[in-house]
């Protein structure tokens, strides 16, 4: 019987996010494909330094240790293939992390295999990818590289994300209308629209999924804390609360 993807959230995860892949990133971008894959079969068995989403995989795999069923999957979405990949899985070893599955595109874009897995969450160092992750409808968002974010000694004991509003867990409906007629039509256009809904936007569904997996906590022993920062002030307030509640 084949594993279910619909139950756990699922999180993709580029190798380059998840390990510190700079130096070999570079000898891609300068050298190209054969010099890169020349290097990565060279030092296999050498395994990468912690990347700058790291600790936040670690913390969403720890989640899985806190109840009896799997709450969260995450697979390497990279573009090498696997002859270059072997390195990533060697430290995925060392690491003792419980990643098990993995998207090899061999230099493919990776966008048209995100729904195939069930994703629900896409994080990439490749901007470009992003953007095709978030054209494609997934949720996805970019994880900055370099010494200066790594942060790779620091424990996530509760993680924290923080939601935009309009555009981001909404729809930007009422945000075109704030562009292009100004506040205070987007302020009366929200006050008669209070008892509607606002449509999904791109991290609705990560967010529902989310909030699944904290209903099966008590708020003392909360893993996953959650938080919309928004500009909206009232009487625009109304509509973002009675969405969320909806």
């Amino acid at each position: 019987m084949p594993y279910d993807l619909s139950e756990p959230l699922v999180i993709g995860i580029s190798s380059r996010a998840l390990f510190d892949l700079e130096r070999e990133n570079e000898i891609y971008e300068t050298q190209g494909v054969a010099a890169y894959e020349a290097f990565q079969v060279e030092h296999e068995n050498e395994i990468l330094q912690k990347g700058a989403a790291f600790q936040l995989v670690k913390a969403f795999l720890n989640l899985n240790n806190k109840r009896k069923e799997r709450l969260v999957e995450v697979i390497i979405m990279s573009r090498n293939n696997p002859n270059t990949s072997l390195r990533i899985f060697n430290s995925i070893e060392d690491y003792a992390l419980d990643i098990t599955r993995a998207a090899l595109t061999g230099g493919a874009e990776i966008a048209p295999y995100l729904k195939a897995f069930k994703t629900d969450l896409f994080l990439s160092a490749n901007a470009e990818d992003v953007q095709a992750a978030i054209n494609s409808g997934i949720a996805a968002g970019r994880i900055l590289t370099g010494t200066a974010h790594a942060n790779s000694g620091r424990k996530v004991d509760q993680i924290r994300i923080a939601f935009d509003g309009d555009a981001v867990l909404f729809s930007a409906k009422s945000e075109k209308i704030y562009q292009r007629e100004g506040m205070q039509a987007f302020a009366e256009h929200e006050r008669v629209n209070a008892n509607n809904p606002l449509e999904k936007g791109p991290f609705a569904n990560f967010l529902t999924t989310l909030s699944h997996i904290q209903e099966l906590f008590k708020d003392s022993e909360m893993p996953v804390r959650t938080a919309l920062v928004t500009s909206r002030n009232a009487p625009a307030h109304e509509r973002a609360i009675k969405t969320l509640r909806n």
